[in-house]
């Protein structure tokens, strides 16, 4: 037997979709509506009365590109973590599977390709919105999912990671605000870091959500649509926090 079957992996990940089934129109449609409510309030309500263009670029256009980094961390690093919790808290869910001829690794693999399938969907919504409202389509759009997906996937190992390493399920109060928000908040979504202290400009730097930003609006609006580096460093990130899930889990679940 190989090190990671395939099978075993497909098995995860069919649980997971067969149980999307039954909640899928709920979280597609707080999906499609809340980058609609950002777009109304911050690109059409402040962008036709502040602040109507950034960096030669329309409010709206610059806010709604920079949504797609707020759908992707949002739709992977909380399900991970609440997710992971739950199933293997409350419903014993892992304790099942691996029961069956799977382990911890192939459990975290297919966990984490759900969740980055996932996002690298709801990831585009934000952008097939902005296009709504103007922003013309360009054919390195085509590489957003891409993006949206290896983003995904280092999220979800780090909210997989996150839920194997707390006692409780109310310490991820603590993660949301020292480490997602302020990723949130540094990514370049709203306003452009170059108006941000030097420090903060130079935390903005290694913050994976703020690279997505700027692929994303490199696809959009043609600036340097390619960026080896920074998609290079999101891969990077990605298989280190795969790493990283595995052992965290594994010494939660394996004894």
């Amino acid at each position: 037997m190989r090190r990671i079957e395939p099978a075993a992996v497909l098995g995860v990940m069919s649980r997971e979709v067969a149980n999307f089934r039954t909640f899928w129109r709920s979280t597609t449609f707080s999906s499609l509506m809340e980058p609609m409510i950002y777009l109304l309030a911050f690109g059409l309500g402040l962008g036709t009365t502040l602040v109507s263009t950034v960096d030669g670029v329309d409010y709206v256009e610059f806010v709604g590109t920079g949504m797609v980094a707020t759908a992707v961390v949002f739709s992977s690093a909380l399900p991970a973590m609440f997710g992971t919790f739950v199933k293997h808290r409350f419903q014993r869910t892992y304790d099942a599977i691996l029961a069956a001829p799977v382990d911890v690794e192939e459990l975290v693999s297919g966990e984490m390709l759900w969740i980055g399938l996932r996002s690298g969907i709801f990831g585009t919504f934000p952008l097939l919105i902005t296009i709504g409202f103007g922003l013309d389509p360009a054919p390195a759009m085509l590489l957003v999912p891409f993006f949206c997906f290896v983003t995904a996937l280092a999220f979800a190992g780090f909210g997989i990671a996150v839920a194997g390493s707390v006692a409780k399920i109310d310490q991820f109060n603590y993660v949301t605000t020292l480490v997602i928000t302020p990723m949130f908040l540094l990514a370049g979504t709203f306003f452009p870091i170059e108006g941000l202290p030097e420090w903060a400009q130079v935390l903005s730097q290694f913050n994976p959500l703020h690279q997505l930003v700027v692929l994303v609006r490199s696809a959009s609006f043609g600036f340097d649509a390619y960026d080896p580096l920074r998609l290079a460093g999101l891969v990077v990130l990605a298989f280190a926090m795969w790493r990283l899930a595995i052992d965290r889990l594994r010494r939660r679940l394996i004894d």
